[in-house]
């Protein structure tokens, strides 16, 4: 029996996602429910196991490749069909291939700047393998021929999906930035992100537009309070979600966000812990810089951003002193949300900092 495995409906929305790496080859025997595939989608991997025990007949997307929902990634065969299966395939008019290799060879053949039309392959039945690829690109590059003055590498996995973000930001929404300085004496530095989660979640329902969505010609109120924090990791930034931070004590929010970083770094996060946030908190710390603009975390309509904060000379009852003094800024969506009512929600967030009230 051969199974024809389709890019599976993993739900929440999914329209597409991006093979970040195959962890079987063609010809390969693999068991039901064995990893097979690596599923880039909502900035997170995840492994997909095979759907049947057989042999690994063809693989029809290339790695790097972003399909949508209903395509045949790979084809499985039980062993005394695989042969059979795989000549016909090759043979078939319908391919319109005159090259025999797979899509990996074909994706590194372009990255190679190889040309497959002609190349004689060392694999069964003629076809070219990676080794003949890299053959060809290794003695061009020695004469010279295929010598390059730059180095190429397609957007993938979380770099392609930042990139479409920050692309779909700057092009639909109209986002304006307001920043005020605030005094962080009263916080424990150690304790920031949560702090100011917990300062975020209490104001927001006092400013319900800030925690919200537009959707067509309808702003979605929300009310949950279920805050995204930015987290850099060596993919990229990530933005997992911290529940109900508006019942949560800082101490409570503190374990859930160490938490959510630690998976974010080692790669672990599960789908669900990426999606559903209806407002976002990002702090780089001494990464910070004195000021940026952060990017709205589309569909919402509001980030607030802490940076970097440091000992600054202030007045304090008409004498020079120096205090940990950070800006806070809040970028919004200026569709939703009116500069008035933003200044009005940083200052009352900034107010609750200071005051030491957690």
């Amino acid at each position: 029996m051969a199974y024809e495995f389709k890019l599976p409906d993993l739900g929440e929305g999914l329209t597409e996602g991006e093979v970040v790496r195959w962890l079987v080859r063609e010809g390969d025997e693999v068991a039901e429910d064995q990893p097979l595939v690596e599923l880039q989608t909502d900035k997170t991997t995840v492994e997909i196991p095979s759907p049947a025990a057989g042999r690994v007949a063809r693989i029809l997307v290339a790695e790097g490749d972003v399909v949508p929902v209903g395509t045949t990634l790979v084809v499985i065969v039980g062993a005394g069909e695989a042969a059979e299966r795989d000549v016909r395939a090759a043979r078939s008019p319908s391919q319109g291939r005159k090259v025999q290799a797979t899509p990996l060879v074909r994706r590194l053949a372009a990255d190679l700047g190889v040309a497959l039309d002609g190349l004689s392959g060392s694999g069964p039945g003629g076809r070219i393998t990676e080794a003949d690829v890299r053959a060809v690109a290794g003695a061009a590059a020695k004469t010279g021929a295929a010598g390059r003055e730059r180095r190429r590498e397609r957007l993938r996995g979380v770099r392609r999906q930042i990139a479409e973000h920050v692309t779909r930001a700057h092009r639909e929404i109209p986002a304006v930035t307001y920043v005020e300085e605030c005094d962080f004496s009263s916080v424990e530095l150690e304790l920031l992100v949560p702090t100011v989660l917990r300062a975020a979640a209490e104001t927001l329902p006092h400013f319900p537009e800030l925690n919200a969505r537009l959707e067509g010609d309808e702003v979605v109120y929300l009310e949950r309070y279920d805050l995204g924090i930015a987290v850099q990791t060596d993919e990229g930034l990530v933005v997992p979600v911290v529940r109900g931070c508006d019942r949560r004590s800082v101490e409570e929010l503190r374990a859930d966000v160490d938490a959510l970083a630690a998976r974010a770094r080692a790669g672990e996060l599960r789908p669900e812990e990426l999606r559903g946030s209806t407002f976002t908190v990002t702090s780089a710390g001494r990464l910070g810089g004195i000021f940026v603009t952060p990017l709205i975390n589309h569909p919402e309509v509001g980030i607030l951003g802490v940076h970097r904060i440091g000992p600054r000379a202030v007045v304090r009852g008409g004498e020079i002193v120096a205090r940990p003094i950070g800006n806070v800024s809040l970028t919004f969506d200026h569709r939703v949300v009116d500069g008035a009512r933003a200044a009005a929600f940083t200052l009352t967030v900034i107010e609750r900092l200071e005051s030491g009230d957690r």
